[in-house]
């Protein structure tokens, strides 16, 4: 069967979330944090770089390890870990890698945003300095959290910024707004106050050829809820953290993480550092929002979310990660193809198993059970830092093994999509203490197809086959669990009759 593509796009062992993808030549590179495997914290690792060519999004190789924290000259144990970083091709022909090392429990979030350097887009990268004024004293107005960056026709323009999802306007949640600006970010109240537009945005500020030095103060390009005006659909989709930057003919597209968290959002402007309109979401990690889902009805766990979109091949996707083993720290990138209406806007894309695949998946063959785009009891929670989570079912590990864990009764798997012969069969390879089977139909809680009884086993057993009746065509699958105790799902696989 000919090679294909799914989401996650990289394999199930890898972990490169906050994902900017960047096309060099006849290669699209992705540039991104690296969390670890079951991590306890994010961005823990170093930053690797994967890429594919541009003919054939199957075929993605790790360039390695690109830039170690370690080289950075801010490294020491308040600051060892690397948060979204950018990578721009200078004017000199080198490339660029904005970063922040950061710290983890609020330690090490004032900055500044450093750089490093490379002659090639994924070669070893070497420590180059901080962003800066002429006088040569670090820039760290505003958060310097998140970098982003473009070079626009010559001219260099930088963005970041850091928000809060919540409206601090009432008088007495001050007291706890500077309690939180001064232990994260270590800013005084009179820098706070200073600042009219509030130290809470996303920011753009241009640079010189330097690739270092800031040309003129930064300015405020789009508000957090401090600032956002009620009642509007820029307040209810606030900018909150990961700033993203593309130019598409002759408009600025700026895309970012609303304070919702979830979903990616973007702005419009046609001018680099003011005017930006509000215009839409493009993705939500538990596709809230497509079709009007409520956030009650999310079809996945949500978690933060944070990528760009890029034209690879004459067609354009939108990179964004998605949370794994009921965790914010172990965080996977996706993709899914976008359309750019004539008008500039981009309707919100539902998150699917064959992303970069062009098309639906064969259904023939054995698939990972990870693939799944849809894993919900209907009852799946943003999950949290700082609280424990449900334990509900998640894409999970186990040594070599990558599944989906901790299945219960009510439990919904879906992929989407395949593409049907009309004479297949499918099973299902399972551990676990449950016993009871899976009910197969191409509509979440639709009419049921099929059954794929599952049996209790200590090692991983794979299913008797069950008919899937049809017509054929571009369908999605979901099994949803009916049994008891729990159960962990390996793979699916399609055999013809």
């Amino acid at each position: 069967m000919k090679r294909q593509a799914y989401n996650p796009y990289l394999p199930l062992d890898t972990y490169i979330p906050d994902g900017e993808p960047h096309v060099f030549g006849d290669r699209v590179y992705v540039y991104g944090s690296h969390d670890k495997e079951g991590g306890e914290y994010y961005c823990m690792l170093d930053y690797e770089c994967w890429s594919a060519p541009v003919k054939d999004l199957t075929d993605w190789r790790c360039e390695g390890t690109i830039y170690r924290a370690e080289q950075c000259r801010h490294y020491c144990e308040e600051r060892q870990d690397m948060y979204a970083p950018d990578v721009v091709r200078g004017n000199d022909g080198r490339y660029y890698l904005y970063y922040d090392l950061s710290g983890r429990d609020g330690h090490g979030f004032d900055g500044p945003i450093s750089v490093a350097v490379c002659d090639t887009p994924a070669g070893k990268y070497e420590y180059y300095g901080d962003v800066r004024y002429p006088d040569g004293k670090p820039m760290t107005r505003f958060i310097p959290f998140d970098p982003a960056v473009i070079n626009d026709e010559g001219r260099i323009w930088l963005y970041y910024g850091w928000g809060l999802g919540y409206d601090f306007s009432d008088p007495s949640q001050q007291p706890m707004f500077h309690q939180v600006m001064s232990g994260i970010f270590n800013k005084t109240v009179e820098e706070i106050r200073s600042e009219k537009e509030s130290v809470l945005g996303a920011n753009a500020v241009e640079l010189e050829e330097d690739m270092l030095t800031v040309k003129t103060e930064p300015k405020r390009i789009l508000p957090a809820t401090t600032m956002a005006p009620k009642g509007t659909e820029i307040y209810d989709h606030s900018f909150y953290e990961a700033a993203s930057i593309r130019k598409i003919k002759d408009t600025y597209y700026f895309i970012y993480s609303s304070k919702e968290g979830h979903e990616l959002c973007y702005a419009t402007s046609k001018f680099p550092d003011r005017d930006f309109t509000y215009r839409g979401v493009i993705i939500s990690n538990g596709d809230i929002g497509y079709h009007g889902r409520k956030p009650e009805d999310r079809l996945a766990v949500t978690g933060t979310n944070h990528g760009s979109i890029e034209s690879i091949g004459g067609r354009y996707y939108i990179f964004y990660h998605r949370s794994t083993h009921n965790s914010l720290s172990s965080r996977q990138g996706c993709a899914e193809p976008i359309v750019i209406e004539s008008d500039g806007t981009i309707q919100q894309v539902e998150m699917t198993s064959c992303g970069l695949n062009g098309g639906p998946l064969a259904a023939s063959g054995i698939y990972p059970a990870a693939i799944a785009c849809n894993l919900t009891n209907g009852k799946a929670h943003h999950l949290s830092a700082t609280e424990k989570n449900p334990d509900i079912a998640n894409i999970t590990h186990d040594k070599e093994d990558r599944f989906i864990g901790n299945i219960e009764n009510g439990t919904s798997i879906g992929f989407k999509y395949f593409l049907f012969s009309g004479n297949e069969k499918l099973c299902v390879t399972t551990r676990g203490k449950g016993h009871g089977k899976f009910l197969v139909s191409t509509e979440m809680d639709g009419s049921v197809l099929a059954e794929i009884p599952v049996v209790a086993s200590e090692v991983w057993q794979r299913s008797e086959q069950a008919e899937i009746p049809g017509n054929g065509g571009e369908h999605a699958l979901y099994l949803k669990y009916a049994g008891d105790s729990s159960i962990s799902l390996l793979n699916i696989e399609f055999c013809c009759l």
